[in-house]
């Protein structure tokens, strides 16, 4: 099976068609392709839903927040983090050898700076100070590995401190005025020179070209705490070389270093990398660990994430983020609303009761068996989408394609829809919030953006319960909101009627136009009205334009 994911999801706030036909549509699409379909959701279920969903024993499909891609998803360069100790010149050999131009500096997974070419760059050809390399405090093991030596006498855990690095080209005479303690001297192999260099109190000489160490020398210096190196390479070399040796510390940036999370979204770190002059940055995970690195031409190569969509298809009501992500399918049974896509797509469209109706007939046209749970869950949205068969939207086809999933689930219709209606308005202990939201959509009509929102019950008394406190909420939310008006239907699915809470200049007279009824008071009683999708919403449409 292929790598590519290719998530099927439903709108935000999801009822159960939404969930349910996700669920069954990505089964039947892992069928009949190669790639990897899975289901999941773009907000938190309702009661009546994991009603469902418990009844079958199906998991909850993942929630996705967003369908923006996110540097997690990007390709990261695991480059491993380096010991701030290393010498430039092995820096330079781990970039070279790695082929890039920023190394990160870790301790404990946890990011101290970074170093790039440019830095080294800058060390090799800006520094003049003959202190350098003690002002950095530089290992004698990292001048012992630069100048490929080997340590005579002295402690290769040793750091070089104090002093400057000069050459002894004097003469001894000469030498005894340039040469003071702590100095480090690049000498040849004149035994007077390197006894005068030790006996001036030198922290280190150099011997170039490999030249011989007396013993008599060796045992002056131990004595004298002086350590040191013999080099193969000459003069010339070991001075150009020496000031590789310093560590990458004194050199990279601790401050103001530009790293991005894992969860960060990639417009975002694209607008941020924009404005920089980096070519690499440093990722972390959530805890502030090191994960990685990334670059600009990481982010070109990302691929959008692929995604289809059921039960709606208006951008409002559409998981966040659905602008970069690329839309390969649309299946929903609602009207035509204001999604655009960059490319052509698949997109069926029938009016039918019910989404899961639709995925019903695409398993059929397909030749795929419909196991017992998926049919179950199929069932339960055409139950659920049609208020068991009382919605003005229920078809004959969504009829009879209930009690053919009934056999296959070997499901009691009415006693199981019952049940479920049952489940879902349990709302005694819910706040108004939780309420508002279980199924609440946005919908674009004209240049008009309205909410509308629905529950169902079984009774009026249920209804009775939550009605005052969802109008006080309406009003709240209404302020923090950039809509136009906010409806919230309040069905009774066995009287068949509903009662329409709303708030917002118009709405009120709007209300009146569309159902030739009285409104007042936030509210007015619509019987033989329980569609959203058939009734409610197209009588507002035709008032508006």
């Amino acid at each position: 099976m292929s790598s590519e994911r290719i998530y099927v999801i439903g709108h935000r706030n999801p009822d159960t068609d939404s969930i349910c036909s996700a669920i069954a549509y990505a089964y039947l699409k892992n069928q009949i392709s190669d790639n990897e379909y899975k289901a999941a959701r773009a907000g938190q279920i309702n009661e009546e839903t994991r009603f469902v969903l418990d009844n079958f024993s199906v998991q909850i499909p993942e929630y996705i927040n967003t369908i923006a891609t996110q540097v997690k998803e990007i390709e990261i360069r695991k480059t491993e983090g380096v010991n701030r100790e290393i010498s430039l010149k092995r820096a330079w050999e781990l970039m070279k050898q790695l082929g890039v131009v920023t190394l990160p500096i870790t301790r404990h997974d946890r990011l101290e700076g970074v170093i790039t070419t440019e830095d080294i760059a800058k060390a090799y050809m800006d520094v003049i100070d003959s202190k350098i390399l003690s002002t950095a405090h530089t290992a004698i093991r990292n001048i012992v590995d630069t100048l490929d030596g080997e340590l005579l006498c002295g402690n290769i855990d040793d750091y070089y401190t104090k002093g400057k690095v000069l050459i002894a080209a004097a003469n001894p005479d000469m030498m005894e005025n340039f040469i003071e303690e702590g100095d480090l001297v690049i000498l040849g192999n004149r035994y007077e020179s390197q006894l005068c260099a030790i006996e001036m109190k030198a922290k280190c000489i150099i011997v170039c070209e490999g030249a011989t160490v007396s013993k008599t020398i060796e045992k002056i210096a131990t004595e004298k705490n002086c350590t040191i190196i013999i080099s193969p390479h000459d003069t010339y070399t070991v001075a150009r070389l020496i000031n590789q040796s310093m560590p990458i510390s004194y050199f990279m940036s601790r401050e103001n270093i530009i790293k991005f999370k894992l969860d960060d979204f990639k417009d975002d770190v694209s607008a941020v990398m924009a404005t920089k002059r980096y070519r690499d940055f440093p990722v972390e995970d959530k805890k502030g660990r090191y994960v990685g690195m990334i670059s600009r031409r990481n982010l070109l190569n990302a691929m959008k994430k692929k995604i289809i969509l059921v039960d709606h298809n208006e951008k409002t009501q559409a998981v966040e983020g659905l602008e970069n992500a690329k839309i390969l399918e649309i299946i929903d049974h609602h009207r035509i609303g204001s999604l655009e896509t960059m490319n052509p797509v698949y997109f069926r469209n029938e009016p039918l009761g019910c989404t899961a109706t639709i995925v019903y007939k695409m398993f059929i046209e397909q030749n795929v068996i419909i196991p017992e749970t998926i049919a179950g869950l199929l069932l339960a949205a055409i139950l659920s989408d049609t208020l068991m068969f009382r919605s003005p939207t229920c078809t004959e086809f969504d009829k009879d394609t209930a009690k053919k999933l009934a056999e296959v689930s070997k499901i009691d219709i009415e006693k199981f829809a019952m049940d479920m209606f049952s489940a879902g308005s349990n709302l005694k202990n819910k706040t108004a919030e939780e309420i508002f939201y279980q199924d609440y959509k946005k919908f674009t009509i004209g240049d008009q953006l309205i909410g509308v929102g629905q529950i169902n019950a079984l009774s009026a008394e249920e209804l009775a319960e939550i009605k005052e406190k969802l109008l006080i909420y309406l009003n709240k939310t209404y302020n923090n909101r950039n809509l136009k008006m906010i409806f919230f239907m309040l069905t009774n699915i066995l009287d068949e009627s509903t009662e329409v809470l709303y708030v917002g200049q118009g709405a009120d007279v709007m209300l009146n136009e569309a159902f030739d009824a009285e409104a007042s008071n936030g509210s007015i009683v619509l019987k033989g009205v329980v569609s959203r999708k058939k009734q409610f919403i197209p009588a507002l449409g035709s008032v508006i334009q």
